[in-house]
């Protein structure tokens, strides 16, 4: 006998028909309350909201009319953390290509990080009958979601691992890539090295500082508290932090910033204090321009076109019937050497002077 669960049998999404039924009226008066029409008395309005949260019954909206003859609305939901960062961007624009090819349309919603965002976002595509979803997590739980999967709207989670549900993530390896971040610093002679990190609560910032904390032990390097900076999620507080850092009595020699727009704010204190010459940066993600300053920036760069079409094609391969168990993909890094994260350290500098 075979110890591979059966596949979960998709659930009837709940109608209006469902909610007048639990909540003991007609149709056209569920009908009403859903459009905010009038002539329906408070109790009874609420009597059917109630009905509606307990079904989790969404009404169908305008994307209803675009329904194929497969029952589809050819279209899919996205979610992604921030359109500010240029990385969402780049998948953003994967994913949709990959689904142009496919005829389908994307409506992708940007949740700036914020994890009151995230469910909201959901339920609005859900009225508008996406057929699966593509989802960057930002809440601390997405169990959730369970309901879409049981309805048959199958999802894939990018750049973050969900909580509380199994579906296909597609993510980078950022615990693996921040510890070679720190490793190339350490190889220049450095030992002071900074971390400029994101939001704790996000996964990846929690991942990419764990790396380096774990470099340096590995490699007998002391961690300063002082050195180690988190809740940065932008270039002007990554400014005024690497201002300070480099103001220290005892200021660091490198700087590993892991996030794109925290390391615009570091390059841009680097300049401003005339120290970026002097001081080694590594940056996890790509910059833009980042080839362009002087000295030009040493990345850890990912690949955020490879990852938004793995996502792509996971979903529609779920769209297309496959029902194998939940995988994840972890999409490598590379290290780019340009200039900026070579600059000797002290420990790099006397072993040259003394030889």
């Amino acid at each position: 006998m075979s110890d591979v669960p059966a596949p979960r049998q998709a659930s009837r999404r709940p109608t209006m028909r469902d909610v007048a039924r639990l909540a003991g009226v007609g149709i056209k008066t569920v009908s009403r309350v859903v459009n905010g029409e009038p002539d329906v008395s408070a109790d009874t309005a609420e009597r059917v909201r109630k009905a509606a949260d307990e079904l989790q019954y969404e009404p169908n909206m305008h994307a209803g009319n675009l329904r194929r003859g497969d029952g589809r609305t050819h279209t899919i939901g996205l979610l992604v953390s921030s359109v500010a960062n240029p990385f969402a961007a780049q998948v953003h624009r994967a994913i949709e290509r990959v689904a142009t090819e496919r005829g389908y349309a994307v409506f992708a919603t940007s949740l700036e990080d914020d994890p009151a965002a995230e469910r909201r976002a959901i339920t609005a595509l859900a009225r508008r009958r996406v057929d699966g979803y593509v989802v960057t997590p930002v809440r601390d739980d997405q169990s959730y979601l369970q309901v879409h999967l049981d309805r048959g709207n199958p999802m894939v989670c990018i750049d973050r691992e969900p909580t509380g549900i199994d579906v296909d993530t597609v993510v980078t390896s950022n615990y693996d890539s921040a510890r070679e971040a720190v490793r190339h610093l350490i190889a220049q002679g450095h030992r002071r090295i900074a971390f400029l990190g994101d939001l704790e609560r996000i996964q990846t910032a929690q991942l990419r500082r764990d790396g380096y904390l774990a470099e340096l032990a590995d490699q007998g390097v002391s961690p300063d508290p002082a050195l180690t900076v988190l809740d940065l999620h932008d270039d002007t507080s990554a400014t005024a932090i690497t201002r300070r850092l480099l103001t220290l009595p005892d200021p660091p020699t490198a700087i590993f910033s892991s996030q794109n727009l925290v390391t615009v704010g570091a390059i841009r204190a680097l300049q401003q204090l005339g120290a970026e010459h002097d001081v080694a940066l590594v940056a996890f993600d790509d910059v833009e321009s980042g080839d362009l300053v002087t000295p030009r920036v040493t990345v850890v760069a990912q690949d955020p076109d490879r990852i938004g079409r793995l996502a792509a094609e996971r979903l529609f391969a779920r769209l297309d019937g496959d029902v194998s168990p939940p995988r994840q993909l972890v999409v490598p890094t590379r290290l780019v050497v340009r200039g900026s994260g070579e600059i000797p350290g002290p420990g790099r500098a006397v072993a040259t002077g003394s030889t």
